[in-house]
């Protein structure tokens, strides 16, 4: 994701949504790289309660820079996955 308050309260609420699983944060200056294995989910309300402010699913479409596998948004979470392993 660009660098910026989006990104990191993704990167929080990728480590609340996804408990059990190793997130893991790269910080690469222009943007933040955000990782697991298999599937993570990130769901509307921690972005919000992170964020400290209402937000929209689709503010975080915009804010991607890239993305490997697939993606499934919803108006309260977001899903990426990959369909088969590499």
């Amino acid at each position: 994701m660009r660098q910026g308050e989006l990104a990191t309260a993704v990167a929080e609420a990728a480590e609340i949504d996804n408990p059990g699983k190793t997130i893991l944060v790269e910080d690469k200056i222009a943007y933040l790289r955000i990782q697991t294995d298999d599937e993570m989910i990130i769901n509307r309300q921690t972005i919000e309660e992170m964020l400290g402010r209402s937000f929209s699913m689709n503010e975080l479409e915009v804010e991607l820079s890239s993305f490997a596998g697939r993606i499934d948004t919803h108006a309260d979470h977001v899903r990426f996955y990959y369909t088969k392993h590499l």
